[in-house]
């Protein structure tokens, strides 16, 4: 065995061990170079860009000249109270993160195949797509100076920082030679905004109307509505789960709710509906949608599922609309979602047909509308919208080799994320091609354009909901494949970061064949042929 084969294996031996002292390292306050120490072959070096975002890079003695730029997703920019499902006892953190959730195990795989990790945390959290990007740019140069060996940048990413990753890939593709998006936040601004504003409106319209959801107060006022939202959102959310079967409404309801509820429509057929108009994905992690307990193996998947999978989605969905509308509203100077052109009706036209049972037919589908129709509209503001726009503007191009990974039931960051990706590359790839061809025309040389996205998904299972003795869905059971956000294995991860590091040093991807056996021995899924539907305000 060659030196090189020994020291790359006693790299690859010592790199968890040694990170474990570089991660609670103290980060120097904006420290003009680097503070770097090594220990078994493993330098890890810590610092902080000229607006204070403390990094971290971690190189091995054995590096290829690649490194990997990691871009975290959403952190909350405001402390979270202890007793908030989800984020309860929350504290607001910059610690850098060079790699997923700063996995050792992925850090661990990407330092023995030779490559060298990077990430920051950001100056600010929340909203930063703006501050992360310039974050970014000036990691990459630091890296480069302190090692003079890179050859090539892989920008990478997941949820919202797929939306960094992606605005450096359009704003500085001279400084980068491939991309990954990691369960997509990547979508015009609009849809974003639409997805969390049309379910919280419908929601508070329906089963508690003090919500405020939107406009909220500057400063400390502002954080008091934001936290006290977050209360009233999920106590309603628990009754909606004790009423699930008996149809019973929250106490908080409207009087339009109240109603309903009059009238015999379950409370479970409301929550649908507004499943269904915001584009709320109906499996989740615990319902498939297809099975059913014994004894109600075809009422159950037809009339109760659909809403139990809106209820699970919906803590991530509630908790996300408050965080990032009150964030959002505060950087912008005002109210950065309008509804007062929606036609809900024509939402969920397509659905109310499919899901004839959960909603309880078409009268009680025509009722629930009616409310909505008859209910006060969010205006926004016209500047706070377009600075909306600013804030978290990509255009979707595809610049460089890209690799992306979506999943089909993921609620945060939902599918048609990346399905829009998806049909922007298809028009950018058919342009390309009709541009080679009129080259062919005129000088009677042709180049095929190179395919530049590979298009991974996590799909869901046909059937994976478990039911207790009772028979009621065990939502406490291991969660379904696809499902989740941004539930990826460190294999998954691993898989992902090292099919853009190849196709950054080789500048093409390999044949389908190879792709998909890659994919597959981790549990994903390549296939050109599969759609997920789009943003509902996307038509």
């Amino acid at each position: 065995m060659s030196k090189n084969s020994i020291k790359k294996r006693l790299v690859a031996l010592a790199s968890a061990a040694a990170l474990i002292t570089g991660v609670t390292a103290v980060v120097p306050a904006q420290a003009a170079d680097p503070a770097c120490t090594t220990a078994a072959y493993v330098t890890t070096c810590l610092g902080a860009t000229s607006d204070t975002a403390p990094y971290m890079f971690i190189t091995t003695a054995a590096f290829n000249g690649t490194v990997l730029l990691w871009s975290h997703g959403l952190r909350p920019n405001v402390d979270i109270p202890v007793g908030i499902p989800g984020y309860g006892g929350y504290k607001v953190t910059n610690t850098p993160e060079p790699a997923p959730g700063g996995d050792k195990a992925i850090i661990g795989a990407l330092l023995g195949a030779g490559y060298g990790i990077a990430g920051s945390g950001f100056s600010r959290q929340g909203v930063n797509v703006q501050q992360a990007v310039a974050a970014n740019v000036e990691l990459i140069d630091i890296f480069k100076k302190k090692n003079p060996t890179t050859k090539k940048v892989v920008a990478w990413g997941a949820s919202l920082g797929t939306l960094i990753t992606q605005t450096l890939a359009e704003k500085h593709p001279e400084l980068i030679d491939s991309v990954a998006l990691v369960c997509p936040a990547t979508a015009p601004t609009d849809a974003l905004i639409s997805y969390f504003g049309d379910f919280m409106w419908g929601f508070k319209t329906f089963f508690d109307p003090t919500i405020k959801g939107f406009g909220y107060s500057a400063g400390a006022a502002g954080y008091g509505e934001a936290m006290g939202d977050l209360v009233k959102f999920f106590t309603a959310l628990g009754k909606l789960q004790a009423g699930l079967v008996s149809g019973a409404w929250p106490d908080t309801s409207s009087p339009a709710g109240k109603a309903l509820e009059t009238a015999k429509i379950p409370s479970r057929s409301a929550l649908t509906l507004i499943g269904l108009m915001a584009g709320v994905p109906m499996r989740s992690e615990h319902i498939d949608g297809t099975s059913g307990p014994t004894g109600s193996e075809q009422l159950f998947p037809l009339a109760i599922a659909p809403a139990v999978a809106v209820l699970e989605n919906a803590g991530t969905v509630g908790l996300a609309e408050v965080l990032l509308m009150s964030d959002g509203e505060a950087q912008a100077g005002g109210i950065v979602f309008d509804n007062t052109k929606t036609d809900y009706a024509s939402r969920v036209d397509a659905d109310k047909d499919v899901y004839t049972f959960a909603l309880s037919g078409n009268t009680a589908v025509s009722a629930m509308l009616g409310v909505l129709a008859a209910s006060p509209r969010v205006t926004g503001s016209a500047a706070a919208m377009a600075k909306a726009k600013t804030l978290l503007a990509i255009d979707g191009s595809v610049k460089h080799p890209t690799v992306l990974l979506t999943t089909e039931a993921d609620q945060f960051t939902v599918a048609g994320a990346g399905q829009w990706m998806i049909d922007g590359y298809a028009d950018q790839y058919a342009a390309a091609k009709a541009a080679a061809l009129k080259a062919y025309q005129a000088n009677k040389s042709y180049t095929a354009p190179t395919n530049n996205l590979v298009a991974l998904w996590a799909k869901t299972g046909a059937k994976y909901t478990k039911f207790t003795a009772t028979g009621s869905p065990d939502l406490s059971a291991t969660a379904g494949a696809g499902t989740g956000h941004c539930k990826y294995t460190p294999a998954q991860y691993v898989a992902v970061a090292k099919m853009a590091a190849n196709v950054a040093n080789t500048g093409k991807f390999p044949s389908g064949g190879p792709i998909a056996t890659a994919a597959r021995k981790v549990g994903l899924s390549y296939d050109n042929k599969f759609r997920a539907p789009l943003f509902k305000s996307l038509g």
